[in-house]
């Protein structure tokens, strides 16, 4: 799978809370990183993603532009749902992958903080 499927691939299983799918693309020592916070491993983004998805309805990605780089991928898109109030969510990020021999090993997400507001909101 070239890198821009692997990137697909990846946010298809986030939305759908597929942690088969997660585990299958990612590498079990991968690092992922959030707006510059301490590192998430594999299990920790999974539980972080399925816990996005059960507060948020309608969890999905729109808009996505997806770039092939180097040693991996580049994604911007809108991170998008429905927060527990009613209120819409809309967050802007870009996350840049790292691929190693076929499996994503490092996830740097760069997001809009004050438009992620009502969802750490709901987090908590």
């Amino acid at each position: 799978m070239d890198a821009v499927s692997t990137c697909e691939a990846l946010f298809t299983a986030f939305a759908d809370s597929d942690e088969a799918a997660i585990r299958a693309l990612c590498a079990d020592d991968l690092v992922a990183i959030q707006n510059g916070a301490p590192p998430m491993r594999l299990n920790s983004l999974i539980r972080f993603t399925l816990a996005v998805n059960n507060v948020i309805k309608d969890f999905h990605y729109e808009e996505p532009i997806r770039s092939a780089s180097a040693t991996g991928f580049v994604e911007e898109h809108m991170v998008c749902g429905t927060l527990p109030d009613g209120n819409p969510l809309k967050i802007p990020a870009c996350v840049v992958g790292e691929i190693h021999d076929g499996k994503i090993t490092v996830l740097r997400e760069y997001l809009d903080s004050a438009a992620a507001a009502g969802l750490i909101a709901a987090l908590s």
